[in-house]
Formats: C-alpha cells, sequence, structure tokens
C-alpha cells in the first residue's frame, strides 16, 4: 500500500463521516421542552420511551391509531405539541398511521442513515421525539407520505 492509497482512505473516511454527521444531531438539538432520562423513562412506557427517545420503530398494524378514523388531533405521545391534524390521515397500508402533511411548525426533520441509506427522520420539533419517517410517495397534494409510530402519538378526538 502506497501513500496515495492511504491519503485516499483517510479522505475516502472523512467524506462518509460528513455524509453521516449531517443526520446526526440535529434531532438531539435544544428543544422548548426537554427531561432528562429518567424522566423520559417515568413518563412513557418502555415500547414509547424506545421510539421517542432510542428512534426505534414498533411493529406494523400494532398501533390502534392506524385505524382511527374519528376528526380530531394527533399530538405527540412525549410533550403533547399538536403534531397531525385528522383531515390529512390515509390509509397508507404500511401498518402505521399516515399523514400527507403536518400542522404547522409541529415536526422537524434531519437526516437518518441507521439502515445504510439515507432517509428523512421526522421529529416533534417541541421535544425532539423520533416521530417516523417522511417518504415521496403519498397522496395529493403534498405527494408526502409521513409514516409516524402511532406509539409516539395520542389522539385527541374533536
Amino acid at each position: 500500500m502506497d501513500r496515495r492509497h492511504i491519503l485516499g482512505g483517510i479522505a475516502t473516511g472523512a467524506v462518509a463521516l460528513g455524509f453521516w454527521r449531517l443526520g446526526v444531531g440535529e434531532a438531539e438539538a435544544a428543544y422548548p421542552f426537554a427531561l432528562t432520562d429518567a424522566q423520559w423513562r417515568q413518563r412513557l412506557s418502555p415500547l414509547a420511551y424506545n421510539v421517542l427517545r432510542k428512534q426505534a420503530t414498533e411493529r406494523p398494524f400494532t398501533s390502534p391509531l392506524d385505524k382511527e378514523k374519528r376528526a380530531g388531533t394527533f399530538a405527540c405521545a412525549g410533550c403533547d405539541q399538536k403534531l397531525f391534524s385528522s383531515k390529512t390521515k390515509f390509509d397508507s397500508r404500511t401498518g402505521w398511521p399516515s399523514f400527507y402533511a403536518p400542522l404547522p411548525k409541529a415536526v422537524g426533520t434531519s437526516r437518518d442513515f441507521d439502515l445504510g441509506y439515507p432517509r428523512t427522520e421526522v421529529h416533534c420539533a417541541r421535544c425532539g421525539g423520533h416521530l417516523g419517517h417522511v417518504f415521496d410517495d403519498g397522496p395529493k397534494p403534498t405527494g408526502k407520505r409521513y409514516c409516524m409510530n402511532g406509539v409516539a402519538m395520542r389522539f385527541i378526538p374533536a
């Protein structure tokens, strides 16, 4: 191995690290609603804690919110931030509650490379809790599919 190969490997590693860092830390920034890890564990069920605070994913077709059809609002299970209107909910047939648009300033996004390729993570704008991911295969008018973990939300009937 010569010096050119070593420098090329270092440069490749630096570029890869830079791309990886694009998605790390954005969802961990300071948020208006913040608790200690112990307080989050006390506030949330074990599954909700793993999803909201550790970016886990609930099993598909397990959330009652996937079948929720009443008028109302979907809020963050961690901090009660209103996230989605039932008017934007649709059946994506994926097993997770899906919406074509969030409420204004309700969510933020960051890059996620957990599966080895880039995805757009969706998190609560108030507490930074992981909600799910957004994809470009949704219905009109936005063409977006906000695929959310039901355990990360609660439903507030109208």
